[in-house]
């Protein structure tokens, strides 16, 4: 099956603040989630049964980047900074438009 992946505004931004350095790393999971994104550990939400994260270390901190699987639509949500706990995730993940 072939997705589509998408990004949430929110998503872009954090990504856009990045360096090149992480830019690639972030790049090389999106391209590991497009080929399965079913691979990796599958995460809690009230909203979304398909939620899943991916761990990253960028500048030393661990992020997650969290996405989600909508049929053949993969949406990337956002770079969760893991000391936070995933406070913020469920704020996130309310944001994301059907389209």
């Amino acid at each position: 099956m072939k997705f589509e992946v998408k990004a949430t505004e929110s998503f872009q931004q954090q990504f856009d603040e990045l360096p090149k350095k992480y830019k690639r790393q972030v790049k090389k999971k999106v391209e590991l989630i497009e080929t399965n994104p079913f691979r990796f550990k599958k995460i809690h939400s009230k909203h979304y049964s398909k939620a899943f994260r991916v761990r990253l270390n960028i500048e030393g901190k661990e992020t997650r980047l969290v996405y989600v699987v909508l049929g053949s639509k993969i949406i990337l949500v956002c770079l969760l900074d893991r000391s936070k706990e995933y406070k913020d995730l469920e704020n996130y993940l309310a944001k994301i438009k059907i389209e």
